[in-house]
């Protein structure tokens, strides 16, 4: 498989490729772990009406975030089910982060909402794509498309992505900043849809 826009080659026996898969690693054990853990705080943010205590809990998410993807690359456990399992796990989060901040400053509620339509639906979409190429996770569509890949998954993308508006909601609490800049994901979100819809999804042939 050619990467499109000049990306390097994947052959199935190297680090982009698929591998044997199993559920439990010591990185979805984190995974796990700090879902749970970001969960119940957020929960108890809300009910408490605690700022203080939703911002731990987007912390916990956060480094245990970092800290499970760091653990699956340090360790050669990186799998599919693992990647996925992360991006549904991330949703899980920001989801009760977000919704818990609706709740606590319901002023934000419009700038939050459009960045969960972004983030939940398109691109969730984005990052499950992966699945049609024998690669293991997002962070190795460069493979298949650079563009999309600097776009999303490069690291400058993640920050943007997952922090740039989060801290701004927190640390200025101006909805329409923060609308402006979930307005711009979600454009971004679809024009990356709409490249990778050109280059289309492969379709796996029957076996046998």
């Amino acid at each position: 498989m050619q990467g499109t826009a000049g990306g390097p080659e994947a052959d199935p026996g190297d680090r982009y490729g698929v591998r044997e898969e199993r559920l439990l690693t010591g990185a979805t054990v984190i995974t796990f772990v700090r879902t749970i853990a970001s969960v119940v705080l957020a929960a108890m943010a809300a009910h408490q009406q605690s700022l203080t205590l939703l911002v731990v809990a987007l912390g916990v998410y956060w480094v245990g975030d970092m800290l499970d993807g760091f653990y699956a690359r340090v360790r050669d456990c990186e799998t599919r089910i693992g990647a996925v399992l992360d991006i549904m796990c991330d949703r899980f989060n920001a989801a009760a982060f977000y919704i818990g901040l609706a709740w606590l400053q319901p002023d934000l509620s419009p700038a939050i909402f459009v960045y969960l339509a972004e983030f939940m639906v398109i691109d969730c979409f984005l990052s499950i794509a992966f699945l049609a190429w024998p690669i293991r996770s997002p962070n190795y569509f460069f493979v298949v498309d650079r563009t999309i890949w600097l776009w999303n998954w490069s690291k400058p993308a993640k920050a943007v992505n997952s922090a740039l508006f989060a801290v701004l909601l927190l640390v200025t609490g101006w909805m329409w900043v923060g609308l402006v800049i979930a307005t711009a994901l979600l454009v971004l979100k679809c024009v990356s849809l709409r490249r990778l819809a050109q280059i289309g999804l492969p379709v796996p042939g029957a076996a046998g």
